[in-house]
């Protein structure tokens, strides 16, 4: 629950001390495979609609298409965390700079 409401408070920073992004990484990531599943579903039931055949190719490319989004969305957000994490090192105290 403590993650919960530090993302909210991160959320609500309007004078942006604090960066929201690295806590609601989970939350992205689990949000974009969620999506990527019901898109792969939705293809093959309309495929499933036109001839079986067609329901079959879709359910093998529907496997590998999802295989590429999981691959691309892991990247995309390893490559965020390791933006921010970068920005933690170069400047630690970014938020005590900005208070004084």
């Amino acid at each position: 629950m403590p993650e919960a409401r530090g993302m909210w408070e991160g959320l609500m920073d309007f004078s942006f001390r604090t960066y929201a992004t690295p806590r609601m990484l989970k939350f992205l990531y689990s949000l974009h495979l969620l999506i990527g599943l019901i898109a792969g579903v939705a293809w093959v039931v309309l495929a499933f609609q036109q001839a079986p055949v067609q329901g079959l190719l879709a359910i093998l490319g529907a496997i590998v298409a999802y295989f590429f989004w999981i691959l691309y969305c892991r990247v995309v957000l390893e490559v965020l965390s390791a933006i921010f994490r970068m920005t933690e090192a170069i400047a630690p105290d970014r938020g005590e700079s900005q208070r004084a």
